[in-house]
Order: C-alpha cells, then sequence, then structure tokens
C-alpha cells in the first residue's frame, strides 16, 4: 500500500509549494480544520493521518516500527517522496513537531521549514533539564492509560487542551483519543512519552518556528526556550493562547504567526 493510502493523505490548496500539517498523539487531521485552510490561497496543502489514527489503515500498525518516533518520521519521509515535496514546510503539533524534526534531519531538502506547534524533545525530568515530569510520572499515566483508556482521555484531555472556559475542546480530544485501537494508542503514548530527541535538535538545519502557549502542561515555556536555544537560528514565539492546542483553541493566533514567520 502507499504511503498515501495508508495515512489517509489528503491534498488542497492552489499554490505550488507544499505545507504538511501533521497532528499530534490522539488526535488526527481534523484537528487542523481550523488551521490548515488558511493556507489553501497560497501553498499545497497536505494533511494526513499518522498510522493507528483518523482514517489511516491500522492494519499497517507496527509494533516495533512505531515503539520510536522515528518509525512516524520514515512515514512522514515516504508521503514526501510519493508527493516529490521540495523546499516543503512541516507544521508539527506536540510529539509531531519532533516527528517533524526528525524527517527534516533526514530529508532537509524536502523540508526546509519546520513550525513546531508545543514541542518537547524529552518529557521526563533530568539533571540540569527541566521535562515537567519525573519517570514516575510517565509510568504511572503510561499504565493509567492501559488500565482504562476511556477514563484516562476523560480526565487528562481537558487538562491537556486546557481553556476550561470552553469544555468543549477538551472534550473533542477525549473523544479522539477514545477513537484509538487500545494497543495503538497505548504504542504510541509510550513511543511519545519516553522519547529523548535532545542530541537531535542541534541536527536541524531547517528553518524553525516554535510556537509556545502559556499555562502548557505538557510542554512548558521552559521547554520551548531550551528548544530555541538548541536549534541554530530558531525563533520562538509566545502565542496569546494557553493550553497545548493552540490548533483547537486559537487558530487565528497559529496562523498569523506561522504566516508572519513564512
Amino acid at each position: 500500500m502507499s504511503a498515501i493510502a495508508r495515512n489517509n493523505v489528503k491534498i488542497s490548496g492552489s499554490g505550488s509549494r507544499p505545507i504538511l500539517f501533521a497532528h499530534g498523539f490522539g488526535c488526527d487531521q481534523s484537528m487542523w480544520r481550523h488551521v490548515a485552510p488558511r493556507f489553501e490561497d497560497a501553498f499545497r496543502v497536505v494533511a494526513f493521518d499518522h498510522v493507528g489514527a483518523g482514517g489511516s489503515d491500522s492494519k499497517a500498525y507496527d509494533p516495533a516500527k512505531y515503539a520510536t518516533l522515528s518509525g512516524y518520521a520514515s512515514d512522514v519521509v515516504e508521503i514526501g517522496e510519493e508527493l516529490d515535496i521540495q523546499n516543503g514546510i512541516l507544521v508539527g503539533h506536540s510529539v509531531s513537531a519532533m516527528i517533524g524534526a526528525l524527517a527534516s534531519i533526514e530529508r532537509p531538502d524536502m523540508f526546509s521549514t519546520l513550525v513546531m506547534v508545543g514541542p518537547s524533545p524529552r518529557y521526563i525530568d533530568d539533571t540540569g533539564y527541566e521535562g515537567g515530569f519525573s519517570a514516575d510520572d510517565i509510568e504511572d499515566l503510561l499504565a493509567s492509560l492501559a488500565d482504562n483508556p476511556l477514563a484516562w482521555s476523560a480526565s487528562m484531555a481537558p487538562v491537556i487542551v486546557g481553556n476550561p472556559d470552553r469544555p468543549e475542546h477538551g472534550q473533542e480530544l477525549a473523544d479522539s483519543i477514545c477513537k484509538l485501537d487500545p494497543a495503538i494508542a497505548n504504542g504510541f503514548a509510550r513511543a511519545t512519552f519516553t522519547s529523548d530527541n535532545r542530541d537531535d535538535l542541534p541536527k536541524v538545519s531547517a528553518r524553525t518556528l516554535i510556537l509556545q502557549c502559556r499555562d502548557d502542561i505538557i510542554a512548558s515555556e521552559h521547554v520551548g526556550a531550551y528548544v530555541r536555544d538548541k536549534i541554530q537560528g530558531s525563533q520562538l514565539v509566545m502565542l496569546n493562547a494557553s493550553g497545548h492546542c493552540p490548533n483547537l483553541t486559537a487558530p487565528a493566533e497559529v496562523v498569523a504567526a506561522i504566516r508572519n514567520f513564512l
């Protein structure tokens, strides 16, 4: 099966330069519905689902391949190869910011511009590094997801999204997580929350924009600054937004920041 079919790739827009939107854990390409269409006037817009999410082919899920983020990055590169993407823009939310970084390192000719929305190269605290979680926190999180995905998504999704005055956004993420096959959700969560891509950041040569929100429990301002400092020449923009999913809660802010950068 081609990557275009496997990953449910959708193409729109009237421009020639490609801009690819990659979603985070528990999501699918619909999470970009308020952002991606705003680029159709000037770009070739590409959206897709990671294997196991949305309309992708879940039968293609390989626990060994997707045990690390490099497996997902290889899919992104394969999509780029099938679409003959050159000098493309890769916009990655949450874990897909790091997946995008890995893809851009592998193929800098394919993705010359990188936009990272709420990135974190490592979620677990380390000596001299504040990731936001202890190793025990992460193991507890993964265990509770495996034990009761419905309860986990119902409790965690609103906290991740933030913006308690607009609970519909947290509910949307919870519903999206619940659609995932539990085995795939557990595998993707472990690949995400136990990843450590700090050493990869200096290898990124793409022109890079980092978008940061206030009160993001998944990727704090400390983490955003860390990513900026490790990627040479990158720019960090604080959005007038809070929580971890500005593509849902503050799409106009995201669109404006990306357009200004491009």
